[in-house]
């Protein structure tokens, strides 16, 4: 039988699947603010489309910046992760929202704005990290 719930400190795979899951949901929201805010009138299922592209990066990538990779301190392995998943998420915004690289980089790095912001503040008011 399965469990419903999962320890915190446990994990396994309904842990991996909520926390994707949760991820993306974050990234689409906040693509879908920024791409209101640069682009003007957009269907909200274009940022659905785009936010598993960042969310299985930055999954992927996450322990790069807490344990360093190989001879790369854990700082700038971070900062490499960060550009891992920006570029990421600008490939998937240029390929979903069919927009060139000139107007798919500034999208990108306000996405990454209202993302930084709004995880800042809901971290504030939850407290979960």
């Amino acid at each position: 039988m399965l469990p419903l719930q999962v320890d915190a400190t446990g994990g396994g795979p309904l842990a991996i699947v909520v926390t994707f899951l949760l991820v993306a949901a974050f990234y689409a929201v906040t693509l879908h603010l920024a791409a209101t805010f640069f682009i003007g009138d957009v269907q909200s299922q274009r940022a659905a489309y785009v936010a598993p592209a960042p969310a299985l990066a930055s999954l992927l990538l996450q322990q790069w910046g807490l344990r360093g990779f190989g001879p790369l301190s854990p700082s700038l392995a971070a900062g490499v992760s960060i550009l891992a998943i920006l570029a990421a998420d600008a490939i998937a915004i240029s390929y979903v929202y069919r927009l060139k690289w000139s107007s798919a980089i500034p999208l990108t790095l306000l996405h990454f704005g209202f993302a930084a912001i709004l995880g800042v503040a809901l971290n504030n008011i939850f407290g979960l990290l």
